[in-house]
């Protein structure tokens, strides 16, 4: 049975995950994958999700896609609980994956029922294609890239980061342009798209109360 939390920003809604694994998080392996971030400028969201991770009690595994072996990176998904996927640019992360044949090996591992963390790119690759997205990330640092196809974990295409900051403009452009042709699900970064099998829920991060 296929498990996915798609995140836009997985620190902000990782709460979220603890009941969604429905297991003891504290030990349990991370494979963790920082590759979309490497072509970007800023990365602090990298920082910030692994922090969380530790935060409840994962053990993290780095696994760097671009300079691996197809071998390693087959041993480490396999010997891992959870595999996590940054954010960063889509295209690039897609790029790696495919080169080194890393596609076909998730695929594989997610089919057999381990549990997939994405956060904003790591998450847009698990729609059937990653074009929609050119609005937002340059397509201009993968020249390699020709095949724009995603994982196709899904049949829908997930959109993160909607209306929040700097991608407001860029997230309203997508979806007024694609909503109407393509299954389109734009989530904030306090939200996450949750796939148990063919059960998918957007949850909410709650809010904090305030005080009177």
């Amino acid at each position: 049975m296929k498990r996915l939390f798609l995140t836009s920003s997985f620190s902000s809604v990782a709460k979220l995950f603890e009941d969604f694994a429905g297991e003891p998080l504290k030990g349990k392996k991370l494979a963790f994958i920082p590759t979309a971030s490497l072509v970007e400028k800023v990365r602090f969201y990298v920082d910030d999700d692994r922090k969380a991770f530790e935060k409840l009690g994962l053990i993290i595994e780095e696994l760097e896609i671009s300079t691996a072996t197809t071998e390693e990176i087959a041993t480490a998904l396999e010997r891992n609980d959870y595999i996590f996927i940054s954010g960063g640019n889509t295209f690039y992360l897609m790029q790696e994956l495919k080169k080194k044949g890393a596609d076909k090996l998730l695929i594989e591992q997610i089919n057999n029922g381990k549990l997939y963390i994405g956060t904003s790119a790591g998450s847009i690759i698990a729609s059937p294609t990653i074009e929609f997205v050119s609005d937002m990330d340059e397509t201009k640092k993968v020249p390699e890239l020709t095949d724009y196809s995603g994982l196709h974990l899904v049949d829908f295409y997930f959109l993160p980061h909607y209306l929040n900051f700097p991608y407001k403009e860029a997230t309203q452009k997508i979806v007024n342009d694609y909503s109407p042709k393509i299954d389109l699900r734009p989530i904030s970064n306090n939200q996450v798209i949750t796939v148990l099998g063919n059960e998918i829920k957007t949850l909410e991060k709650p809010k904090r109360a305030t005080k009177k």
